[in-house]
């Protein structure tokens, strides 16, 4: 392997697939790696020591490689990171009682003003839900405890999937175009029985902030993980980007594909990671704001890579929503780099962005072992 900043594979690159002509998972035997376009050399970090922490929030796991400046505690860099993700927790958090998003939740009808914070998050999920018409929505809490991934629990082994009618009760107060928003007062509007849901924006959006905050510490080269979403500044100490494995769904015989995360975020929504079976169908977390049921499209994964890691995990989800077929169109429309992975007859099945493909590069010798 080369010893420069982000070393291409010399060897062939590996088979191009195109939106329309998906290739069985099996077929292919190449590892493979993503690298982003980058002008010039990366800056050096600021020392050459790695810090790595971990740790428990959002009732998931977290974990920081960060290199700062010499005199940066490892204490400092965690009071900074718990900060940031309590701060998350006080505002977004449904599990948490006396959280900003359970406090409107439970609020009678009315104009409620809300916290620049919890404004801005919600306006920026309201944007992408009229972007996707409605893929994202943060309005879906109703229907999110209604099939047992909200604070209720999940729902018992022995009872029934949730009937007609209480779907259709849990849509009558959900929906993001229901959801009435007063710019100059700062202020939701609460009809009555509405539950904000921004679990498939908030871990993507805590990335950021801690991202974000260990940047203002001089930290300018780090990996920030939580729950399953990650974001990369900077490089290593050897010149070398943070190299991420793209999580692959279970029985995959493809091959790895790394990538290599400068400055750039990546998110994974698959069917396998919050889910429940009921007389042998798979009933995953992810809600359909249009049907009031969890997708079913036979979509098993969709990562995908941008600059935001708020945006990739909101982008991840929304892409669930539209399925194997609408989600690759819209992804290719918009210039996303996303990846798809249907489960088909004939095993599983992969399709990837135009922009997706351009970082690829056959990487056997381009990433580390």
């Amino acid at each position: 392997m080369s010893d420069t900043p982000f070393s291409r594979g010399s060897r062939a690159a590996p088979p191009v697939l195109t939106l329309g002509d998906p290739v069985p998972l099996a077929e292919r035997v190449d590892n493979r790696v993503l690298i982003p376009p980058v002008e010039g050399p990366p800056p050096r970090p600021p020392s050459d020591e790695i810090q790595a922490l971990d740790g428990r929030a959002m009732g998931t796991t977290w974990s920081v490689r960060a290199i700062g400046p010499r005199g940066l505690t490892e204490a400092a860099l965690r009071e900074a990171i718990e900060r940031e993700l309590a701060t998350v927790v006080a505002l977004f958090s449904p599990w948490e009682p006396t959280s900003e998003i359970s406090r409107f939740n439970a609020a009678p009808p009315g104009m409620w003003s809300v916290s620049q914070p919890f404004w801005d998050l919600v306006d920026a999920a309201m944007d992408l839900g009229d972007e996707t018409n409605g893929a994202v929505d943060p309005t879906l809490g109703a229907l999110v405890d209604l099939w047992g991934f909200g604070p209720p629990g999940p729902r018992g082994a022995l009872l029934p999937l949730p009937s007609d009618e209480e779907v259709e009760a849990a849509l009558k107060v959900s929906g993001w175009g229901r959801l009435r928003m007063n710019r100059e007062a700062r202020g939701l509007m609460q009809p009555g029985g509405m539950k904000l849901d921004l679990s498939g924006i908030a871990k993507g959006h805590a990335v950021d902030r801690v991202s974000d905050a260990l940047t203002a510490l001089g930290a300018t080269s780090h990996l920030v993980e939580i729950g399953g979403e990650l974001k990369g500044r900077g490089v290593k100490p050897d010149a070398q980007p943070w190299w991420v494995e793209i999580e692959r769904v279970e029985g995959d015989a493809s091959p790895r594909t790394v990538a290599a995360l400068f400055d750039l975020a990546m998110a994974t929504s698959g069917d396998y990671r919050r889910a429940f079976r009921h007389e042998g169908r798979l009933y995953p977390h992810t809600i359909d704001g249009s049907t009031g049921r969890p997708v079913s499209n036979n979509l098993a994964s969709v990562t995908v890579l941008h600059a935001s890691a708020m945006k990739a995990d909101a982008y991840a989800s929304a892409l669930t929503v539209m399925g194997p077929f609408e989600g690759p169109e819209y992804a290719e429309a918009v210039g996303l780099t996303a990846l798809f992975v249907e489960r088909t007859p004939r095993g599983l099945v992969e399709r990837m962005t135009p922009a997706f493909k351009a970082m690829m590069e056959d990487g056997a010798e381009a990433a580390p072992g």
